[in-house]
Protein backbone atom coordinates (compact mmCIF):
# COMPACT_ATOMS: atom_id res chain seq x y z
CA UNK A 1 0.00 0.00 0.00
CA UNK A 2 1.39 3.39 -0.91
CA UNK A 3 0.61 4.87 2.55
CA UNK A 4 2.65 2.18 4.36
CA UNK A 5 5.68 2.80 2.15
CA UNK A 6 5.98 6.54 2.60
CA UNK A 7 4.13 7.49 5.82
CA UNK A 8 3.93 11.04 4.48
CA UNK A 9 2.45 13.74 6.70
CA UNK A 10 1.74 17.37 5.87
CA UNK A 11 2.32 19.82 8.73
CA UNK A 12 0.88 23.32 8.38
CA UNK A 13 1.81 25.56 11.33
CA UNK A 14 2.77 29.24 11.08
CA UNK A 15 4.76 29.42 14.33
CA UNK A 16 8.31 28.34 13.52
CA UNK A 17 9.14 27.04 16.99
CA UNK A 18 6.04 24.86 17.22
CA UNK A 19 6.45 23.64 13.63
CA UNK A 20 10.08 22.67 14.22
CA UNK A 21 9.09 20.85 17.41
CA UNK A 22 6.42 18.89 15.53
CA UNK A 23 8.66 18.07 12.58
CA UNK A 24 11.51 16.77 14.76
CA UNK A 25 9.26 14.44 16.72
CA UNK A 26 7.41 13.10 13.68
CA UNK A 27 10.66 12.44 11.82
CA UNK A 28 11.98 10.58 14.86
CA UNK A 29 8.86 8.42 14.64
CA UNK A 30 9.54 7.51 11.02
CA UNK A 31 7.32 9.96 9.15
CA UNK A 32 8.22 11.69 5.91
CA UNK A 33 7.27 15.24 6.89
CA UNK A 34 6.31 18.03 4.50
CA UNK A 35 6.18 21.23 6.56
CA UNK A 36 4.69 24.56 5.47
CA UNK A 37 3.64 27.77 7.22
CA UNK A 38 0.34 28.72 5.55
CA UNK A 39 -2.65 27.31 3.70
CA UNK A 40 -1.44 28.39 0.25
CA UNK A 41 1.80 26.47 0.71
CA UNK A 42 -0.16 23.46 2.01
CA UNK A 43 -2.37 23.43 -1.07
CA UNK A 44 0.69 23.71 -3.32
CA UNK A 45 2.32 20.82 -1.44
CA UNK A 46 -0.76 18.65 -1.81
CA UNK A 47 -0.80 19.27 -5.56
CA UNK A 48 2.98 18.81 -5.85
CA UNK A 49 2.77 15.35 -4.27
CA UNK A 50 -0.25 14.40 -6.34
CA UNK A 51 -2.43 14.04 -3.30
CA UNK A 52 -0.14 11.34 -1.90
CA UNK A 53 -0.46 12.53 1.70
CA UNK A 54 -1.46 10.10 4.46
CA UNK A 55 -2.13 12.57 7.28
CA UNK A 56 -2.42 16.36 7.46
CA UNK A 57 -1.71 18.19 10.72
CA UNK A 58 -3.20 21.70 10.51
CA UNK A 59 -3.14 24.63 12.89
CA UNK A 60 -6.55 26.30 13.13
CA UNK A 61 -5.18 29.83 13.41
CA UNK A 62 -3.27 30.44 10.17
CA UNK A 63 -2.59 33.73 8.37
CA UNK A 64 -4.86 34.31 5.39
CA UNK A 65 -6.92 31.17 4.78
CA UNK A 66 -7.42 29.60 8.21
CA UNK A 67 -6.98 25.97 9.13
CA UNK A 68 -10.68 25.17 9.06
CA UNK A 69 -11.01 26.35 5.48
CA UNK A 70 -7.84 24.45 4.56
CA UNK A 71 -9.35 21.36 6.19
CA UNK A 72 -12.47 21.72 4.06
CA UNK A 73 -10.36 22.12 0.89
CA UNK A 74 -8.28 19.03 1.66
CA UNK A 75 -11.32 16.96 2.53
CA UNK A 76 -12.91 17.85 -0.80
CA UNK A 77 -9.75 16.57 -2.45
CA UNK A 78 -9.50 13.36 -0.46
CA UNK A 79 -11.90 11.25 1.59
CA UNK A 80 -9.16 8.94 2.81
CA UNK A 81 -6.53 11.36 4.14
CA UNK A 82 -6.39 11.67 7.91
CA UNK A 83 -6.77 15.26 9.14
CA UNK A 84 -5.83 16.42 12.64
CA UNK A 85 -6.32 20.00 13.81
CA UNK A 86 -4.10 21.86 16.27
CA UNK A 87 -5.98 24.29 18.49
CA UNK A 88 -5.77 26.34 21.66
CA UNK A 89 -8.10 25.47 24.53
CA UNK A 90 -10.08 28.66 23.92
CA UNK A 91 -10.98 27.61 20.38
CA UNK A 92 -13.77 25.21 21.34
CA UNK A 93 -16.17 26.40 18.62
CA UNK A 94 -13.39 26.17 16.04
CA UNK A 95 -12.70 22.56 17.04
CA UNK A 96 -16.31 21.57 16.41
CA UNK A 97 -16.38 23.51 13.14
CA UNK A 98 -13.23 21.75 11.99
CA UNK A 99 -14.74 18.35 12.72
CA UNK A 100 -17.86 19.21 10.75
CA UNK A 101 -15.65 20.31 7.86
CA UNK A 102 -14.01 16.90 7.70
CA UNK A 103 -11.29 16.72 10.36
CA UNK A 104 -10.84 13.37 12.10
CA UNK A 105 -9.38 14.65 15.35
CA UNK A 106 -7.86 17.64 17.12
CA UNK A 107 -4.95 18.10 19.51
CA UNK A 108 -5.07 20.91 22.05
CA UNK A 109 -2.01 23.09 22.66
CA UNK A 110 0.19 22.73 24.58
CA UNK A 111 0.80 19.05 23.90
CA UNK A 112 3.58 16.58 24.68
CA UNK A 113 5.61 14.80 21.97
CA UNK A 114 4.20 11.44 23.08
CA UNK A 115 0.60 12.68 22.84
CA UNK A 116 1.12 14.17 19.40
CA UNK A 117 2.81 11.10 17.97
CA UNK A 118 0.22 8.78 19.54
CA UNK A 119 -2.63 10.71 17.95
CA UNK A 120 -0.91 10.81 14.56
CA UNK A 121 -0.10 7.10 14.76
CA UNK A 122 -3.71 6.28 15.60
CA UNK A 123 -5.08 8.20 12.62
CA UNK A 124 -2.36 6.85 10.32
CA UNK A 125 -3.12 3.23 11.23
CA UNK A 126 -6.82 3.69 10.60
CA UNK A 127 -6.35 5.54 7.34
CA UNK A 128 -3.73 3.24 5.86
CA UNK A 129 -4.41 -0.16 7.37
CA UNK A 130 -8.18 -0.36 7.84
CA UNK A 131 -8.75 -1.72 4.33
CA UNK A 132 -7.05 -4.93 5.48
CA UNK A 133 -9.88 -5.60 7.91
CA UNK A 134 -11.88 -8.59 6.76
CA UNK A 135 -15.52 -9.30 7.54
CA UNK A 136 -15.64 -12.85 8.86
CA UNK A 137 -19.36 -13.27 8.30
CA UNK A 138 -19.19 -12.34 4.63
CA UNK A 139 -16.33 -13.59 2.44
CA UNK A 140 -17.22 -11.04 -0.24
CA UNK A 141 -16.69 -8.14 2.14
CA UNK A 142 -20.23 -6.87 1.50
CA UNK A 143 -22.38 -5.84 4.46
CA UNK A 144 -26.04 -5.09 3.77
CA UNK A 145 -28.51 -3.43 6.10
CA UNK A 146 -31.83 -1.94 5.04
CA UNK A 147 -31.27 0.32 2.00
CA UNK A 148 -27.51 0.38 2.65
CA UNK A 149 -24.60 -1.73 1.50
CA UNK A 150 -20.97 -1.39 2.50
CA UNK A 151 -18.11 -2.94 0.53
CA UNK A 152 -15.17 -3.36 2.89
CA UNK A 153 -12.80 -4.49 0.14
CA UNK A 154 -13.42 -1.59 -2.22
CA UNK A 155 -14.13 0.84 0.62
CA UNK A 156 -17.43 1.90 -0.88
CA UNK A 157 -20.79 2.75 0.71
CA UNK A 158 -24.17 2.84 -1.03
CA UNK A 159 -27.73 3.85 -0.23
CA UNK A 160 -30.32 2.31 -2.54
CA UNK A 161 -27.52 1.55 -4.95
CA UNK A 162 -26.23 5.12 -5.10
CA UNK A 163 -22.68 5.75 -3.81
CA UNK A 164 -22.17 8.06 -0.85
CA UNK A 165 -18.70 9.47 -0.21
CA UNK A 166 -17.40 8.99 3.31
CA UNK A 167 -14.23 9.83 5.17
CA UNK A 168 -12.20 6.96 6.59
CA UNK A 169 -13.60 7.56 10.08
CA UNK A 170 -17.17 7.74 8.78
CA UNK A 171 -16.63 4.49 6.89
CA UNK A 172 -15.37 2.75 10.02
CA UNK A 173 -18.31 4.09 12.03
CA UNK A 174 -20.69 2.67 9.43
CA UNK A 175 -18.91 -0.69 9.49
CA UNK A 176 -19.14 -0.80 13.29
CA UNK A 177 -22.83 0.10 13.25
CA UNK A 178 -23.77 -2.21 10.39
CA UNK A 179 -22.04 -5.21 11.96
CA UNK A 180 -23.91 -4.50 15.21
CA UNK A 181 -27.49 -3.78 14.07
CA UNK A 182 -29.98 -2.80 16.77
CA UNK A 183 -27.26 -2.94 19.42
CA UNK A 184 -26.98 -0.11 21.93
CA UNK A 185 -23.42 1.19 21.52
CA UNK A 186 -22.19 3.57 24.19
CA UNK A 187 -20.12 6.60 23.22
CA UNK A 188 -16.99 5.39 25.03
CA UNK A 189 -17.05 2.06 23.21
CA UNK A 190 -17.45 3.82 19.87
CA UNK A 191 -14.62 6.19 20.73
CA UNK A 192 -12.28 3.35 21.68
CA UNK A 193 -13.20 1.20 18.68
CA UNK A 194 -12.76 3.92 16.04
CA UNK A 195 -10.19 6.32 17.51
CA UNK A 196 -8.36 4.12 20.00
CA UNK A 197 -7.85 3.88 23.74
CA UNK A 198 -5.78 7.06 23.84
CA UNK A 199 -8.82 9.24 23.19
CA UNK A 200 -10.97 10.60 25.99
CA UNK A 201 -13.17 13.29 24.39
CA UNK A 202 -16.46 11.73 23.31
CA UNK A 203 -17.37 14.98 21.54
CA UNK A 204 -15.47 13.60 18.55
CA UNK A 205 -18.04 10.80 18.36
CA UNK A 206 -21.02 13.15 18.50
CA UNK A 207 -19.70 15.49 15.82
CA UNK A 208 -18.86 12.61 13.46
CA UNK A 209 -22.32 11.12 14.01
CA UNK A 210 -23.82 14.49 13.15
CA UNK A 211 -21.74 14.69 9.98
CA UNK A 212 -22.66 11.14 9.02
CA UNK A 213 -26.36 11.78 9.56
CA UNK A 214 -26.16 14.68 7.12
CA UNK A 215 -25.03 12.21 4.47
CA UNK A 216 -27.28 9.21 5.04
CA UNK A 217 -30.51 10.40 6.67
CA UNK A 218 -33.54 11.57 4.68
CA UNK A 219 -34.15 14.12 7.43
CA UNK A 220 -31.08 14.59 9.66
CA UNK A 221 -33.14 16.47 12.25
CA UNK A 222 -35.25 13.33 12.72
CA UNK A 223 -32.72 10.52 12.23
CA UNK A 224 -34.13 7.14 11.31
CA UNK A 225 -31.01 5.04 10.85
CA UNK A 226 -28.60 6.27 13.54
CA UNK A 227 -30.78 6.89 16.55
CA UNK A 228 -29.76 8.40 19.87
CA UNK A 229 -30.02 6.57 23.17
CA UNK A 230 -30.22 9.47 25.59
CA UNK A 231 -27.38 9.64 28.06
CA UNK A 232 -25.74 6.55 26.59
CA UNK A 233 -24.93 6.42 22.90
CA UNK A 234 -26.35 5.35 19.55
CA UNK A 235 -28.09 2.51 17.76
CA UNK A 236 -28.15 1.45 14.09
CA UNK A 237 -31.77 0.88 13.02
CA UNK A 238 -31.70 0.45 9.24
CA UNK A 239 -34.18 -2.40 9.02
CA UNK A 240 -37.13 -0.54 10.46
CA UNK A 241 -38.24 2.92 11.52
CA UNK A 242 -36.31 3.95 14.61
CA UNK A 243 -37.35 6.30 17.36
CA UNK A 244 -36.94 9.97 16.56
CA UNK A 245 -33.99 11.37 18.50
CA UNK A 246 -32.34 14.67 19.03
CA UNK A 247 -30.03 15.89 16.30
CA UNK A 248 -26.63 16.15 17.90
Amino acid sequence: MKGEAMKRILVCEDEDTIRDFIVINLKRSGYDVVDVSDASQAMDAYIHYGGQIDVALLDIMLPGVDGTELCRWLRQKSNTMGIIMLSAKSQEADKVLSLTQGADDYVTKPFSPSELVARVDAIYRRVCLSTKTAVAEDKTGIIESGPFSLDTKKRAFFKKGKPIETTQMEFQLLEYFMTNPDAALDRKSILTRIWGEYYTDVKIVDVNIRRLRMKIEDDPSQPRYITTIRGYGYKWCAEEQGDISDFI
